[in-house]
């Protein structure tokens, strides 16, 4: 669909700046039809109007609304929320909070390690250690262990999926597993394929003692966004000299996504508070 053939308002386009934040395609009612995010608003909102596969939402569309964000974090966090709270019709990810659940790693008298799948009831996913993978259900957890054991040629046995019996784990009859079961393996050469393997699934512990801050600045304005144990609770604006409170009080997957490399990595300005 090229731009002169929706019925967009013009003057609602002609007002797009070329800056970080979120927009919002509004139809006839006051609903959102959709809502971004980009560091170029304007930029990305044409993007959208030459879509083939976007041809249904740009139809239904009447007007463009923005938000300004200092920053790209500010956009990410701010798109997500709006997102959660209104349901636009067309966004499909980011929706909806989930119940989340994890893989965590239990040790033992022996120095064993043994991986259990836990409910984000049950722990605090972004404080609780050893926890890796975040999951919307013990399915999808299950599946994924089962992907690394035949990856890594771990023994289901040993990490809880099947039960072994007196001649070991089935995997050992098809030549799948080692054979730690059964002692042809030492446990803790197994173990440290199994560390390995879950390695990149980490769910980073949250690394400060309290609440930070973190900036991004736009010229003279400043965003401070604050966030502890990875949960978004405010932003103080310096257009406004004031702080607009969210209180996120449950672990979410999306805002630890967002805040997770720029967190640990060190690449945005962070005070602690």
């Amino acid at each position: 669909m090229q731009s002169d053939s929706h019925r967009i308002d013009q003057a609602s386009l002609a007002a797009l700046p070329r800056s970080p934040g979120v927009y919002i395609f509004k139809g006839e009612g006051t609903l959102p039809l959709y809502i971004g995010k980009s560091i170029d608003i304007r930029t990305r909102v044409h993007s959208h109007l030459r879509a083939r596969d976007e041809v249904r939402m740009i139809a239904q569309s009447r007007k463009v609304e923005f938000i300004e964000t200092a920053g790209e974090i500010g956009a990410l966090l701010l798109e997500a929320r709006l997102i959660k709270q209104q349901s636009p019709l067309f966004n499909i990810r980011l929706r909806r909070l989930r119940n989340l659940c994890s893989i965590r790693l239990s040790k033992h008298s022996d120095f064993s390690v043994t991986p259990e799948i836990v409910s984000g009831h049950d722990v605090c996913p972004g404080e609780a250690e050893n926890l890796y993978g975040l999951f919307g259900s013990v399915h999808a957890a299950q599946k994924k262990l089962r992907e690394l054991a035949g990856i890594h040629r771990l023994c289901l046995g040993l990490i809880g999926l099947e039960k072994i019996g007196k001649r070991g784990c089935f995997g050992l009859q098809i030549k799948t597993c080692l054979g730690a079961c059964v002692g042809q393996v030492d446990r803790s050469e197994h173990d440290l394929r199994l560390l390995n393997a879950l390695d990149a699934l980490r769910v980073h512990a949250w690394p400060y003692r309290g609440a930070v801050d973190l900036i991004e600045q736009q010229g003279d304005w400043i965003q401070k966004h604050r966030v502890q144990n990875w949960r978004y609770l405010s932003t103080w604006c310096s257009k406004t000299n004031q702080r607009t409170q969210f209180e996120q009080h449950e672990f979410d997957l999306d805002t630890y996504k967002i805040l997770v490399k720029p967190v640990m990595l060190g690449t945005v300005r962070i005070d602690q508070i």
